[in-house]
Parts: structure tokens; sequence; C-alpha cells
């Protein structure tokens, strides 16, 4: 399963939050944090990592193909765990080179790849830009499952080489088996599946427009979701003498509830993160800017703040002797000064000393600002005019406030 796309880049958030670096206590959040995981390796200088739950279905692959091993090949023994372990590295190692082909893709369009993860069911290449064209976008969705499609046929030709009714026969055919599913899978027409950003894309080439795409797929995804849960057990028994209220028909259940709710949630975020995505263009770094005065290291805090109300600013910036800008006076830290204290606490002792990332042009908007945002995580930034000149202060705090703002009008 694959979350590039619009259901997979860095997302305002991909923890449901706001769109790029945010106070949390007063310190920014970092987008590239793992959230989570071992970090495998970096193929093609992007990061590798295993979620914790990868080890749970690790476990149940072995449990479950180990009792068929047991019917196929009795003389193994408990060493069938042993080989049913390796079987689900294996399977999970294809799952890699699923989610490589949408890498090596993406990098090919010149799209930023922030990580792959290894995860419960499958994995998610997280994409941090959107298709340029909606053939991109069906080059970027198709080639995961036609590289699992060629490891099944590649699976298969090692299966014919072999002798049948031995390990590595029986390895090479599950292999393959499982490769064939996960294209399967992935060409259901539904967001997050690939299928369903293939659906967009085509949508999208019709209509000329990606969010109409977004939607149509987002619909069938949920649609998709509500026929795994009906149907997926109803398909397990079919033609079968089996007793459908034993423990198996319970396992079916819960398996086809759990890939429901990704699927329909995973519609659902597709669904949201493209409206979300309509409404960057509306970010821009001059009307969301605080107007700011400039103070001396040495000015005490009650001072700047007499200086900002006489103003109508809502920030400080620190200047030199020459009136250059040298830092930000952190709101944070202004708020955490008593009032009876800041007659005596100078503003230097609050400020964040300006680096180059912390200056943003005026003009910014959109994914434009957010790119510079993340690139250097801060709770404020210097806004300057093209002149270098002072506009003012932009707060994370208000950008996030800003999309807040935007998602909750109607029709959003």
């Amino acid at each position: 399963m694959n979350e590039s796309g619009d259901s997979g880049r860095p997302q305002p958030g991909a923890d449901g939050s706001g769109p790029g670096p945010a106070p949390d206590g007063g310190k920014p959040r970092r987008r590239d944090a793992p959230g989570g995981g071992i970090l495998m390796g970096r193929p093609f200088g992007v990061p590798v990592y295993v979620a914790p739950s990868w080890f749970l279905v690790a476990a149940l692959i072995t449990w479950v193909f180990g009792g068929q091993l047991d019917r196929i090949l009795p003389e193994l023994g408990n060493a069938r765990y042993l080989v049913s372990l390796f079987f689900a590295v294996a399977f999970y190692a294809s799952v890699l080179v699923h989610e490589l082909a949408h890498t090596v893709a993406a990098l090919r369009f010149d799209l930023p790849v922030r990580r792959i993860q290894l995860q419960f069911f499958g994995g998610v290449s997280e994409i941090e830009k959107e298709s340029e064209t909606p053939g991109r976008e069906f080059i970027l969705a198709f080639v995961g499952p036609l590289l699992s499609m060629i490891l099944a046929g590649l699976f298969y030709l090692g299966m014919k080489a072999v002798e049948p009714g031995t390990v590595p026969g029986v390895l090479l055919a599950g292999l393959m088996i499982s490769n064939l599913i996960v294209a399967a899978f992935n060409l259901l027409p539904g967001l997050p599946l690939d299928g369903g950003r293939m659906l967009r894309a085509v949508v999208w080439k019709i209509t000329g427009k990606p969010m109409s795409g977004t939607i149509a797929a987002a619909w069938f995804g949920r649609a998709l979701a509500v026929s795994v849960l009906i149907g997926l057990p109803l398909l397990t028994h079919t033609g079968s003498d089996a007793d459908v209220g034993g423990m198996e028909t319970v396992m079916d259940a819960l398996l086809a509830a759990i890939l429901a709710a990704i699927i329909w949630t995973g519609a659902g975020n597709s669904l949201r993160m493209a409206r979300l995505r309509e409404h960057l263009p509306e970010l821009r770094a001059r009307t969301l800017t605080r107007r700011a005065v400039p103070v001396e290291t040495t000015t005490p805090l009650s001072e700047a703040l007499r200086r900002a109300n006489d103003a109508g600013a809502r920030a400080l910036v620190v200047v030199d002797s020459q009136g250059d800008p040298t830092a930000l006076v952190r709101e944070a830290a202004i708020v955490g000064v008593p009032e009876h204290r800041r007659p005596w606490v100078a503003v230097s002792g609050l400020a964040q000393d300006l680096t180059e990332g912390m200056r943003v042009p005026a003009e910014l908007a959109g994914e434009a600002l957010l790119d510079k945002l993340r690139a250097s995580p801060a709770t404020e930034y210097l806004v300057v005019e093209e002149t270098g000149a002072i506009y003012g202060v932009l707060s994370t705090a208000d950008v996030e406030r800003a999309f807040v703002q935007a998602m909750a009008r109607p029709g959003s």
C-alpha cells in the first residue's frame, strides 16, 4: 500500500497537525522526525524505517505460514518456523522493492521523498510534493504494482527451476502468490491504494481538475472499504465446508475490519489533504506577518513592549547600532517573564539569533512558503522586503491558525 500523492507527503501534518513547523511548548516541531521505527538504511538517499507494528505482522506470518508448511512439509518439524520467518522477511523485502519503485519514479520527476516506512499492512512512500501532471501521477502510482508483478514473474521462473515439494519450491511459490496479491490489491481503484491514484490521474486528465480526481478516487476508496468489510469474509468461505462460526471466521472478519478501516481512513485523509492543498495559495507571508518594532540589545523588555504597543506592533526585532536585524525576541520567552520583572530584563536575554534560514521574503506564498519554513524550523521568522528592509515577523502559530480557519470554511 502506498501513500504518496495526496495521502502521504509532508502533510499538515502526517499526524493530523498543522502545515509545517509548529510551536509545541515553545519548541518547533521538526518535519523530518522519523516518528518511530528502526532505520534500516538510505537507498537513493531516502531513509527506510521499519515500524514496530511490522514485528507483529512478521510474527503472525511466521505462525500462519508455519502451519501451512506443517501440512506440506511435515518432515521439517519445528524448523518450519525458521523457514516461515525467512518467508516473512523476504515478503517484506518485496514490499520494499515495490516502494522503492515509487521512490525512484518520484526522484526521477524531481519530487523529494521524505521516507519509506514498512508497517502493519505493507509500506508507505512519503512523497513531499504533488505530481505536476496527471501523466506523471499515473506513472508514479503504476510503477509499484508493476514491480510487484515483475517480482511475481521472477519467483515463478525460479519455482520452475527447482524441485517441487521442496523448501525452495514452497518459498518461491509463496512469494510469487504474495506478490501477485500485493499487485492486485494495490491496483484496486480507490485511494489510498495505487489504483486509486491511477483513477485520480485519469479523472484529472479528463476534467483538468486534480481535485475532481481526488474526490472521485476517495469515494471509490470508501466504497472499496465497505466492500472489503462485507465481501472478504464471504469470499473466504465461498464454496468452503468450514465451520463459519469458528475461530477462522472471526479472524477473517477481524482482518476485513482492519483492512476496511485502513482504506476508509486513507481515503478520508487523501480528500482532506487535497482540500487543504487547495487553500495553500491563501497562505501569504505578507498577509500573515505581524508588524514589528526594532529595539536595541540592551532595551528593557518593559520599554520594548511599550514601544510595540504605541506602534500597534506584535513582535520585537533586535537590531545592532546600524539598524540591521540580529535576533528575534521569542513570544514564548516574553510570556514567561512576570510583569514586575520586565523592567529589569533586557530583550537580548529573550532573543533567538537570526540565521539565514529565518529570513523569509515577504512575497513567498503557498507551498514555497511552507518549504521555506520546513527547511529551517523555528517559532518565528523575520520577513523582509526585496531590498532587505524589515517587513515584520512571521509566527508559525499564525500559519497554523490560518490553516485551521481555511479548513473550517463552508465547502472545505
